[in-house]
């Protein structure tokens, strides 16, 4: 069922677990390492750059203490967030990883807020949160496995999740959502497996929802990125998610976005520079311009759940190869928010569903959470245009 009435749309936030120490974490990366390690220690790399980000309410918390979590849940049901999509590290019936936080919230029944589950289905390297590896060779740390005993195994893994009342559900379905549908060797089996398991265990069905980009990086040439001719390839990249099966797709647009934005610099001088010199001169951009570039048409359609977005900077996981929004503030995210809200208007309520890209990613700047230069002020924004009089 969907969220309540008096809400614009239905605004599912991603959740990152990674806030906690894990053996695994402390072998690869040192001991006690978070994502904390690399948002403390993040520098300003030009005048005015925002860093480090430092928390406000919640300080560096640690995602194993369950007032943490409670708080969290209050501060997102208040800005009209309905839930929570926690990232879910999958690997084989045997690997698994950052799994405690939402195992203790499905366990206790608190908090009593919705969530769901996003798997990402990508591989673990050793550049997985890149900081002190970028001289390193890249190796694989855990692998996905994709074969059919385990989609059974993974699926009874979640089945207590999907039968608990709090999961989010589309069409009565519980919504679960997977990071790169692309990658799964026949997605189609997966997930027509996937509903039958369901259908046998009481359950409607699924919804999928698929997350893809609205174009291929690869297909950019520097000549079309210097005459400003890049393509929208939405329709056909969204067509082949939903062919495999999904119901729904997750729109991501920021990649699109950037490039439209790319000036002279980024695309000749830059490129020429990292290439030649192995040096990385700075690429930012106005979070503005990024805003008038984010969406597409197709992003109206019925199964088409757009993405938004408070700001990008990936520079205390990256350094000076991040790519780095500028003059992101509460005031320019609610225009996105807006832009987004129009998107979704005409379709039935029970998919006028946005994903916030996110609650807490800080070492990537997509964050909710208030912190020490704007306190509440982007959750009072989504509030504002979220929540109607």
């Amino acid at each position: 069922m969907r969220g309540q009435d008096n809400k614009k749309a239905r605004v599912i936030a991603f959740y990152l677990p990674q806030f906690h120490p894990i053996p695994e974490n402390d072998k690869w990366w040192g001991k006690g390492f978070t994502e904390w390690t690399n948002v403390a220690k993040a520098k300003p790399l030009f005048k005015g750059h925002y860093q480090p980000r430092i928390p406000a309410d919640l300080g560096f918390y640690d995602l194993r203490l369950p007032e943490v979590r409670e708080q969290q849940a209050q501060m997102a049901r208040e800005a009209g967030i309905e839930g929570f999509c926690y990232w879910h590290y999958w690997f084989s019936h045997d690997k698994k990883l950052l799994e405690r936080p939402f195992q203790e919230v499905l366990q206790s029944g608190k908090p009593d807020f919705p969530f769901c589950l996003g798997w990402a289905n990508h591989n673990w390297t050793n550049k997985s949160w890149e900081a002190g590896t970028r001289q390193q060779k890249e190796m694989t740390l855990m692998e996905m496995v994709y074969n059919e005993d385990e989609y059974r195994k993974h699926f009874y893994d979640v089945l207590p999740a999907f039968k608990d009342e709090r999961y989010i559900c589309v069409d009565e379905k519980p919504l679960f959502l997977i990071w790169n549908p692309n990658d799964i060797p026949s997605a189609y089996t997966f997930i027509q497996l996937w509903q039958q398991l369901a259908h046998e265990n009481g359950l409607k069905g699924i919804h999928f929802v698929g997350i893809q980009q609205n174009i291929v990086n690869t297909d950019i040439h520097i000549k079309d990125l210097l005459l400003k001719r890049i393509p929208n390839q939405a329709s056909m990249l969204y067509k082949r998610v939903l062919d495999q099966g999904f119901d729904a797709v997750n729109s991501r647009g920021y990649n699109r976005a950037d490039l439209c934005c790319r000036t002279l610099w980024d695309i000749l001088f830059r490129t020429l520079a990292i290439r030649l010199f192995k040096y990385f001169p700075i690429s930012k951009c106005n979070q503005r311009k990024i805003n008038r570039k984010l969406y597409t048409k197709e992003d109206t359609l019925e199964n088409i759940y757009p993405t938004i977005m408070p700001n990008w900077d990936r520079s205390p996981r990256s350094g000076k190869k991040a790519r780095i929004y500028t003059n992101s503030t509460p005031e320019i995210f609610a225009e996105q928010v807006e832009m987004a809200l129009d998107l979704v208007k005409d379709k039935q309520p029970e998919h006028q569903i946005i994903f916030l890209m996110s609650w807490n990613e800080w070492a990537e700047g997509n964050y909710m959470e208030p912190d020490l230069k704007f306190g509440h002020g982007f959750l009072d924004a989504l509030r504002k245009k979220l929540i109607q009089p």
